[in-house]
């Protein structure tokens, strides 16, 4: 035995020794490389600025709020009150079994009284507490973001020091915008970051509880941040919204209001099916949900109520929406089957062999 290894590592042995002169080579090419290439650390420092805009800046979207801040329609609403704090959990490329199982424990949550149906008293329950779940975490992405613009713990933010967080995102050095501000002297920032901040101030001084201060707490920025957690900041915001979308200055929204397209001309087929699925889904909403008297008129108070995603009335009517869609049996309910079948409405994601199914998940 040991005679065998010696002649394979006489056998071996000229190799062997060119094994150091091989790993020299391949470190001197891999570094010749290495250095030919310059390091990409723009895409690095392009990230970083665009987590810590993100950390600052209130988001555009709003979960279980129906509409955007723009005015458009939350498509993802019905899945975001549906599936509260595990909106991401039905992608489609997991497991089909998997979701139709969660899925069918979702029903089970919802269905209090075990009776295999639910009704839209459970379906508005539900509604309610996933809103809430969107609500705490808000709450704690606040808390958060709050810490990054108060670096000095005092527990309240001025403007200022909120504006030089907001330009430092934008790629100015923090140090110049603070002795600028500091100094009173012009910041050179462009036309589109400029009216960014003028949006911001006028937000913020919203945000900003009597007496005013110019100093929001933990509290006042979260509702700078998350509108639907005050009422004030929510009503600023359906102000907002009709004063971008009112034609005629009357301060309140008409149905041709509503239903106008947005900026952009129409190039093909496709653009027009957009189009056209744009202004029937809004029609539908304008008059089956936000024009509570149907004058066909919407003031800023009904889009105040709509928008509240507290709103126990709205959540009843969102609850009878939502069975609507699905009832085939028109019965009023919601069976396993019917949730199966439009999966989709509800999670997002289609689950097929729905009918089949149905009997292994319960």
């Amino acid at each position: 035995m040991v005679w065998s290894w010696v002649a394979m590592a006489s056998r071996w042995g000229p190799l062997v020794g060119l094994a150091p002169r091989c790993l020299w080579l391949l470190g001197a090419v891999l570094l010749m490389d290495a250095s030919a290439r310059p390091a990409n650390h723009s895409s690095t420092r392009e990230r970083a600025a665009n987590r810590e805009e993100n950390e600052i800046l209130p988001p555009d979207h709003l979960n279980g709020v129906k509409l955007e801040m723009d005015g458009h329609l939350n498509r993802g609403f019905h899945q975001e009150v549906f599936l509260g704090k595990d909106l991401g959990g039905f992608e489609e490329d997991v497991e089909p079994r998997r979701s139709r199982r969660k899925l069918m424990v979702i029903f089970s949550k919802v269905d209090v009284n075990t009776d295999r149906k639910i009704s839209a008293k459970e379906m508005q329950r539900w509604i309610m507490e996933k809103t809430a779940e969107h609500f705490q975490e808000a709450m704690e992405e606040s808390k958060t973001h709050f810490r990054a613009v108060d670096p000095d713990g005092d527990g309240h933010v001025s403007w200022d020091e909120y504006k030089v967080k907001f330009l430092a995102s934008k790629g100015h050095s923090e140090k110049e915008v603070a002795d600028a501000i500091r100094l009173n002297e012009e910041l050179k920032v462009d036309e589109e970051t400029q009216e960014v901040l003028e949006n911001l101030r006028d937000r913020w001084y919203q945000a900003d509880s009597p007496p005013a201060d110019l100093l929001l707490t933990e509290e006042e920025f979260l509702s700078f941040l998350h509108p639907e957690h005050s009422r004030g900041m929510l009503r600023f915001m359906v102000k907002e919204i009709v004063r971008d979308l009112d034609q005629d200055g009357d301060k309140q929204l008409s149905l041709p209001e509503f239903v106008s397209l947005p900026v952009g001309t129409v190039e093909n087929q496709q653009g027009q099916d957009i189009d056209d699925n744009w202004v029937k889904d809004r029609k539908k909403e304008f008059e089956e949900l936000i024009d509570s008297n149907h004058d066909g008129i919407v003031t800023a108070e009904e889009l105040e109520s709509y928008m509240d995603p507290m709103n126990e009335y709205n959540a009843l009517n969102e609850a009878k929406q939502m069975i609507a869609v699905a009832d085939e049996n028109q019965n009023h309910h919601l069976e396993p089957e019917e949730v199966l079948k439009y999966s989709e409405f509800f999670t997002g994601s289609k689950l097929v062999d729905y009918a089949r199914s149905v009997h292994e998940e319960f």
